[in-house]
């Protein structure tokens, strides 16, 4: 992941535009011709950013400030529900020292002067807390440098609080300073020297502030891709073919389909991107009509290669793989040779653990609006989390150079992963494109979206550990197998292991745990079968949704293996020695903050009660979200009722403490933490699917169950306080639900479940 890392960093942009502060005659400067169209605010029912009043003072590329004191931060982050626009702008306006009640957020388009365009991995505010505060600090600098000058006193007797420079018994608004003309600049050395508030002076970080886009998402007026409008747009169903790749279309008949009202024509898609070989669109002058209409088109297809694997070969397949060490990619854990402490232990333990194939599921489903406008470019109006991933695909497939290309962002109705593959708005390019840029919506309904889904992959695990004579830990080894999303979308971000072979840090983060264990090697594995046969993708938390059921369960394992306390056990185990004592700045303690963050979540559940009544126990589990280089500490108790007549799991209580740095936006951190968490728990009792004759077995939610709201449990969140760097929150909450249950089953009735998602016919199997 550190390459994507790397690239996702915001550093290169803002060394690229620099601080350069001046009097700036326009706002900002969008690539696109239509400025109101290009970017939009989920703060107005239209969407339409605001526009600055008179003159802007202009202090980087992140927000302007105008004559009347309005400030506007740029966001190139998508809104699906998180607040990312509040917690991003509250960043800047706490350095900045304006009033809340004047800040207002744009969700830009795709200029490239943005750079890399990414949300997921819970990175946003992470990635952003450094640069938004350097950000705000410039323009605070700037504004008390101007006083100070306009007054003839020195800057260090002013002060600046919520748009105003107070000094020397004079006030001046920053509406008057940008009125009045700034000319600063800031050099890199003088931009990493500006001083940042300390904690205790914050007034909107960490505090409870009303969210700049709550009302339109609560009153309904919040616009999405399904939103969308053009004139003269006409609309688009896709008929799938029977393989996602390397299906040919022989024929398409739509004679039964002709007369009928609104139906238009059906379209085969010729695709240079090759993303989606062998579709075919059915064009109408409504969704309904072109509905309908697809429904009587007769076309014969020639079917890939993939037309009849099912989930058990490609599970199959990662066992073979795993069993031939020569596969695969070794992680750097800084000791890997496990040979000899396997070699010479006492005792040892070894288990599988596999996970079947996970569908999205998001309520909005996927869709986009393509049309090529007056000036010739192309629109791309969605909902989308990957920008920068899918316009080179989208330049290819529309066979025009990138800069004839804009995507306007709307929010978001769930994105979980699924829109970083933006696949689904290139049947819309071809679509338009086919239609000499005619304005067309290709929308998806439910089954053609969980078709399409780009699934969270199955998985198989093998783990072994191995203890000396007496009863220590000396070695541990985890193998993992699964489709790798990484290698289908963006190879290229794919790192190395010790062994020189590439390896998708998305299929096995959360394996490369901060538990000394001695030698420690963690092999990742690419199923190619699966790759081949559906495009596997980011599902909320990806791979440590996976990795940490089987970490957690088998540690709960192991320790019950030598007659130790789970808690325990894994306590005398995370230490903050070697790798595992951490650095600055966003790993600072290492492994003490998870340890710490374990037992406080035991002390809060009551974890080792025994008055919970019969076939009922608290599980618990530890992670730290998504990867070593940004751990969010996390820890989990769940506890459960097992029906031993119909092995029914009835969760009753979670509880979760997470240490995550300095907590930006509270209101939506809990929001963020709930949602993730039921999640993990929809995932782990709940939520799967198959492949069965190449694609996924269920496709609408008749047959496909996430959790109920009836299935909800009580949750108890609780933040440890923290002035370290904020790390993300969107995904630890789900990696340690399944654990946590999956042991606290054990606990109840001594059944081991190692597959997801637990149905009450394994538990009865395992009772």
């Amino acid at each position: 992941m550190q390459k994507l890392l790397e690239r996702t960093s915001d550093k290169p942009n803002m060394g690229r535009r620099g601080f350069l502060i001046s009097m700036a005659a326009t706002g900002a400067a969008f690539g696109f011709p239509l400025q109101s169209n290009a970017a939009m605010t989920p703060q107005v029912a239209d969407g339409v950013p605001i526009e600055a009043v008179g003159e802007t003072f202009e202090p980087s590329m992140w927000y302007w400030i105008d004559t009347e004191g309005q400030v506007n931060v740029n966001i190139i982050r998508a809104e699906m529900g998180q607040h990312v626009g509040t917690a991003i702008a509250r960043i800047l306006a706490d350095e900045l020292e304006v009033s809340w009640d004047d800040v207002h957020i744009t969700h830009v388009d795709t200029d490239e002067k943005w750079g890399l365009m990414v949300t997921g991995g819970s990175w946003s505010v992470w990635q952003s807390w450094s640069i938004y505060r350097q950000a705000g600090a410039a323009g605070r600098t700037a504004m008390l440098e101007a006083a100070a000058k306009q007054w003839g006193i020195d800057v260090s007797e002013c002060s600046a609080s919520k748009g105003q420079v107070t000094g020397g018994g004079k006030t001046i608004s920053y509406a008057e300073l940008v009125a009045s003309g700034l000319s600063r600049s800031f050099t890199e050395d003088e931009l990493k020297a500006l001083p940042l508030k300390p904690h205790s002076e914050m007034t909107l970080v960490g505090k409870d502030v009303k969210a700049l886009d709550i009302e339109t998402k609560t009153n309904g007026q919040a616009i999405y891709g399904l939103d969308a409008k053009v004139d003269g747009m006409v609309y688009g169903v896709p008929l799938l073919p029977p393989t996602r790749l390397g299906s040919k279309v022989v024929s398409v008949d739509d004679s039964a389909a002709k007369g009928m009202k609104g139906y238009v024509k059906t379209l085969t898609l010729e695709d240079p991107s090759g993303t989606v070989p062998g579709w075919v669109v059915v064009i109408g002058e409504s969704l309904m009509a072109a509905k309908w209409a697809s429904k009587e088109i007769k076309v014969e297809w020639d079917a890939g290669e993939t037309a009849s694997v099912s989930e058990s070969q490609i599970q199959e397949l990662s066992r073979t793989l795993i069993a031939d060490t020569s596969k695969g990619a070794i992680l750097d854990t800084g000791d890997t040779d496990t040979d000899t402490p396997f070699n010479v232990a006492s005792d040892m333990i070894e288990a599988e653990y596999t996970t079947s194939t996970v569908l999205h599921f998001q309520l909005e489903p996927v869709n986009a609006t393509v049309f090529k406008n007056e000036q010739g470019i192309w629109e791309i109006h969605s909902g989308n989390q990957w920008q920068s991933l899918i316009m080179p695909t989208l330049s290819a497939a529309l066979e025009v150079a990138p800069d004839q290309i804009i995507m306007r962002t709307y929010m978001l109705g769930g994105g979980f992963g699924r829109r970083l593959n933006g696949d689904y708005t290139i049947p819309a390019a071809l679509a338009s494109k086919a239609l000499d840029g005619k304005p067309i919506k290709l929308v998806f309904f439910r089954e053609d979206d969980a078709q399409f889904d780009s699934p969270r992959s199955p998985s198989v695990q093998k783990l072994r550990m191995a203890f000396d004579d007496k009863q220590q830990v000396t070695g541990m080894e985890h193998h993992a197998a699964a489709g790798w999303p990484t290698a289908v979308m963006a190879p290229s971000f794919m790192p190395k292991g010790t062994n020189d072979e590439p390896y998708d840090p998305f299929a096995i983060d959360g394996a490369d745990h901060w538990y000394s264990v001695g030698a420690h090697r963690v092999r990742a594995i690419s199923n190619d079968l699966a790759n081949q046969t559906f495009r596997p993708g980011f599902l909320r938390s990806v791979g440590p949704g996976w990795t940490n059921f089987a970490v957690e369960s088998f540690m709960d394992e192991a320790a019950h293996k030598i007659g130790a306390d789970p808690l325990e056990f894994r306590l005398q185990h995370l230490l903050a020695e070697g790798d595992n004592a951490g650095s600055a700045p966003n790993a600072v303690g290492g492994a003490s903050r998870q340890a710490n963050v374990l037992a406080r979540v035991a002390e809060l559940s009551g974890y080792g009660r025994t008055d919970l009544g019969e076939d009922t126990a608290i599980g618990i589990a530890t992670t730290f979200g998504q990867a070593r280089t940004m751990p969010t500490w996390t820890a989990g108790a769940v506890q459960v009722h097992v029906d031993r007549e119909t092995g029914n799991v009835e969760v009753q209580k979670m509880w979760l403490v997470f240490d995550c740095g300095t907590v930006v936006d509270p209101d939506g951190a809990r929001a963020q933490c709930e949602g993730a968490a039921l999640w993990g728990l929809s995932m782990a009792l709940y939520e799967g699917t198959e492949i069965e004759s190449g694609n996924v077995r269920d496709r609408n939610l008749n047959t496909y169950t996430p959790l109920r709201m009836i299935d909800t449990p009580e949750m108890e969140i609780e933040f440890i306080d923290s002035e370290e760097v904020p790390v993300g929150l969107g995904e630890p909450g789900t990696t340690v639900i399944a654990p946590a249950i999956a042991n606290a089953i054990h606990n109840a009735v001594g059944a081991r479940l190692r597959h997801l998602p637990i149905s009450p016919a394994a538990v009865l199997e395992a009772i």
